[in-house]
């Protein structure tokens, strides 16, 4: 008698294995990815040398280095949008994004909250961009300076026509 065993793939297996796929992955421009929110609301500078402002965020600089630009979507439209990885810190590690609140009140009834993440450019270099509308204008730009031109056609010359005197305009005297 054979013994077989099997897997059989299920909603519970595949939803465990692409979160361990996520988990695992770099982010690269484009990519959207589950991390955890918290927020902060001391400090004056910013890693990068910048004052700390709202659309300040704080990223563990291995996963989002300085310089990279990030959408937020979580549940309080209040804090989604696009934030900038301006700063660092000894407590961000991992899939962890900390942003800069003003008030402190607010930071700590923020807490921790998972969020989706979508990387918008990794880092400073514009090169890490996910393309999008103006790309794609200067790609069509550069592929129709590359077209020949074909030659521009001359006009016929223009032939003056005969002109006829102008009427004149009556006197202004009254005949005598």
């Amino acid at each position: 008698m054979f013994l077989y065993q099997t897997t059989t793939r299920d909603s519970r297996t595949s939803a465990s294995e692409t979160s361990l796929v996520e988990a695992t992955v770099l982010p690269q421009a484009g990519s959207r990815l589950q991390f955890t929110a918290t927020a902060y609301c001391k400090g004056e500078t910013t890693a990068s040398g910048v004052g700390v402002r709202t659309g300040v965020a704080a990223a563990d600089p291995a996963l989002l280095p300085v310089g990279s630009v990030v959408r937020l979507e979580t549940p309080n439209p209040r804090y989604s949008g696009v934030w900038t990885v301006m700063d660092t810190g000894p407590a961000v590690r991992g899939r962890t994004v900390d942003l800069y609140l003003w008030s402190c009140k607010e930071a700590l009834v923020f807490g921790r909250r998972p969020i989706r993440l979508t990387v918008l450019r990794l880092g400073w270099n514009p090169q890490n961009s996910i393309p999008g509308m103006v790309d794609s204008l200067f790609r069509k730009r550069e592929a129709d300076s590359k077209r020949p031109v074909e030659p521009a056609v001359a006009p016929a010359p223009s032939v003056p026509l005969p002109s006829a005197p102008l009427p004149s305009a009556p006197s202004a005297e009254a005949p005598r």
